[in-house]
């Protein structure tokens, strides 16, 4: 007989054991979201505004919670990826669409990820014309001679290196008081580049790409109805930690640079400039940190992304689609990858290719293209035909539509400025 301790020891020991076992896709996909893109987003924001637009991130961690939990809901529910789900419900036409601007974000993310790579490995003096060719080889390999969940656990492991943003910011001796009041009170400059750094930063870590390799993983996983409040916990810690990732970074280049009277508001465009810039100013460990966290970020998204693009394509086309299927059952699924990896190892070794107007475009256009996405997943999650009991409450679609709307508003006064400015 067990007595009620024995019971309880047993009950928790399983539910943790069931946890970790659905641990995974909310982790590893909030967290590749900082990618080479991202820290040069979060770096500008701090350096250009100091803590400014921490307050956005605050809003944008509210939104990709609730966006994220739909997602969660409608794999779990109907065990098929979003791309799917969306060209059965909508149109070719709608569909094709989507997939083209897609597929556009997601290849200008990637290069900007190898870009961020090449940039990296100068940071530690290693040439890049040696260095990246074997580093491209070694992500193809990495995803196509594995399987999902050796894939999984080594993405998991990577994960951890964005605690040298942490550590960074840190070193930067912040002014806490004031990044307290920075992430709760609102402050808005009605000027271009103030508010196209707004829409980025809400496109670069709500990223379209994201609900797409989400819902991809929970369907590749095997996740059911039965493992949805494992999948919402591993989602809510993968957003607190994204968020905090790029808290953190703004934090780390608005202390060093913008509220540092030695240097006070700089214009920087890149990831690799801020970590650079940082050495004089907040010591050679900060500035090697932030290099470090680059160099891993880049290698982690540059996987993951032509990853989400395959899967995605594959499944918006009725394409088989896994890295557990061999090549001759999903061939597509493979040329698409490796087509992706190549080509943008390829894009960055051209000698003066506008690598900065790619990557700062293609974010840009992740903040438009994100409320076209949350639409099409609105009226996804409110069929009763797909979804059954786990429709969305009343209640929640009124926050999920405020939300929609807020979104609008923003790319639509991004764009008003872009065309009318002050």
């Amino acid at each position: 007989m067990w007595t009620d301790g024995e019971r309880k020891r047993l009950f928790s020991r399983r539910e943790l054991m069931m946890f970790l076992a659905v641990l995974g896709p909310g982790i590893i996909v909030n967290m590749v979201d900082t990618d080479a893109g991202g820290i040069a987003t979060y770096s500008v924001s701090g350096a250009r505004y100091g803590y400014n637009l921490l307050w956005v991130l605050t809003i944008t961690g509210f939104f990709l919670i609730i966006i994220q939990e739909m997602v969660v809901r409608l794999g779990v529910v109907s065990g098929k990826g979003l791309a799917a789900l969306i060209r059965e419900r909508f149109s070719l036409r709608i569909t094709a669409l989507i997939m083209l601007a897609l597929l556009f974000t997601n290849f200008a993310n990637t290069v900007s990820n190898f870009a961020g790579l090449a940039a990296s490995l100068e940071l530690f003096h290693l040439p890049p014309i040696i260095f990246l060719p074997p580093l491209a080889a070694f992500i193809w390999w990495l995803v196509v001679r594995g399987t999902y969940r050796r894939v999984e656990k080594t993405f998991l492991m990577i994960s951890l290196v964005y605690v040298a943003y942490i550590i960074s910011a840190f070193l930067a001796r912040p002014n806490w008081g004031e990044v307290g009041k920075a992430l709760v009170l609102p402050s808005l400059k009605m000027e271009t580049p103030f508010l196209v750094l707004a829409v980025t930063n809400i496109g670069t870590t709500i990223a379209p790409w994201m609900l797409f390799y989400q819902q991809s993983s929970i369907v590749d996983k095997g996740l059911d109805a039965g493992k949805l409040v494992y999948e919402r916990m591993d989602t809510a810690i993968g957003v607190i930690f994204a968020i905090g990732v790029g808290m953190f970074i703004i934090i780390c280049c608005a202390s060093a640079f913008y509220y540092n009277p030695q240097v006070g508001a700089i214009t920087i465009t890149s990831g690799e400039e801020a970590a650079a810039a940082l050495a004089p100013v907040a010591g050679r460990n900060a500035s090697y940190l932030f290099g470090f966290g680059l160099l891993s970020a880049s290698l982690f998204a540059a996987s993951i992304l032509p990853l989400t693009t395959a899967y995605t394509i594959c499944e918006a086309f009725g394409w088989e689609a896994g890295i557990d299927h061999p090549y001759e059952e999903a061939p597509h699924f493979y040329l698409i990858y490796t087509a992706l990896i190549v080509g943008s190892a390829l894009v960055v070794m051209i000698p003066r290719m506008p690598l900065i107007f790619l990557m700062v475009s293609s974010q840009t256009l992740n903040g438009v293209l994100l409320p076209v996405i949350v639409i099409c997943m609105m009226i996804l999650v409110n069929d009763r035909e797909i979804m059954g009991e786990y429709v969305n409450s009343r209640g929640f679609n009124l926050v999920a539509w405020a939300m929609i709307v807020v979104l609008l508003l923003i790319n639509a006064a991004m764009i008003f400025s872009t065309f009318f400015p002050a």
